[in-house]
């Protein structure tokens, strides 16, 4: 496992969990060096001391509030840890509600709580299992790197996952972003709907949700390296240029993905027959049947 990230208790009213917080996600992105484009030497930050101008070394870096009028108050990280803050040193529950009612756009990186010693565990797996049984998630306040948070406390497997969560002005509203109004089908609707349910699935796993990305990127590197032919990207599928029949896209996207899960034997649904316009003897037939009519009210 990794190593802490932070330590203190989970607050739960009276009852307090002694804590470690590790990081619960890994990041396998490819990571690139800055270089000197024509002789490819490495380019280097450096640190430098307006006042004495000068270089300085990473250790003798430290962190101050700039003020109005230009002065800088240094603060200390130990300074930081001593804040008047009831969550400074503990994550503090405040609340519970059920998962679905969170909003997903607030819910930021996740970490595992580990309980310290054999004391924490008892209050640790009974919260863990007093939120299982109550289907719910707890709203926590903590203190972390010079700001106070607001995080979400959730049951994964055995061990308990804190979640941060953004403050609510910390979104945007989307309203800016909203589409003009469309006239939709129904049919149309329906047959979207049967799209979802054939891609549905049981869980994220499979040759689908690969990083292809970062396996092309480790292809590319390997070729260069080896001094022989970088790997071609595959032609692009054809797609028209402007979306004509929305209904017939749905129904080929539809059988495409039963195709996909070997659902061959389920027929495809016929697209919707266009309305035909009258022809013009039909329409004369027509007008001769409501002359009459009027004809015939007159008499």
């Amino acid at each position: 496992m990794p190593p802490h990230v932070w330590t203190g208790a989970i607050s739960f009213g009276l009852v307090s969990v002694p804590i470690a917080v590790l990081g619960a996600t890994e990041d396998h992105s490819v990571r690139f060096r800055r270089i000197h484009s024509v002789d490819n030497g490495l380019v280097r930050n450096r640190y430098w001391c307006e006042i004495e101008d000068r270089e300085i070394s990473y250790g003798e870096i430290g962190q101050g509030y700039e003020m109005a009028g230009g002065r800088i108050i240094p603060l200390t990280d130990e300074e930081l840890r001593q804040l008047p803050l009831p969550t400074a040193r503990a994550i503090e529950l405040v609340g519970f509600l059920p998962d679905a009612d969170v909003d997903p756009i607030r819910i930021g990186p996740g970490y595992y709580l580990q309980p310290q010693g054999s004391v924490a565990a008892k209050p640790y797996v009974l919260l863990r299992q007093a939120l299982q049984r109550a289907s719910k998630v707890a709203v926590a306040r903590y203190a972390w790197h010079g700001r106070e948070r607001l995080g979400l406390l959730r049951v994964r497997g055995d061990v308990i996952a804190l979640h941060g969560l953004l403050w609510p002005d910390e979104i945007r509203d989307p309203a800016a972003v909203v589409p003009p109004p469309v006239q939709l089908d129904e049919d149309e609707v329906d047959e979207a709907v049967a799209l979802i349910g054939v891609m549905t699935r049981d869980d994220l796993t499979g040759p689908e949700f690969a990083d292809r990305y970062t396996e092309a990127l480790h292809a590319v590197i390997e070729a260069k390296q080896e001094d022989r032919q970088q790997p071609q990207a595959p032609e692009p599928m054809a797609r028209p240029g402007q979306l004509v029949d929305l209904m017939a896209a749905l129904q080929e996207s539809v059988g495409k993905a039963r195709a996909a899960r070997g659902e061959t034997d389920v027929p495809e649904v016929p697209a919707k027959p266009a309305k035909k316009a009258p022809s013009r003897r039909a329409s004369s037939r027509t007008a001769e049947r409501a002359g009459g009519r009027r004809g015939a009210s007159a008499r």
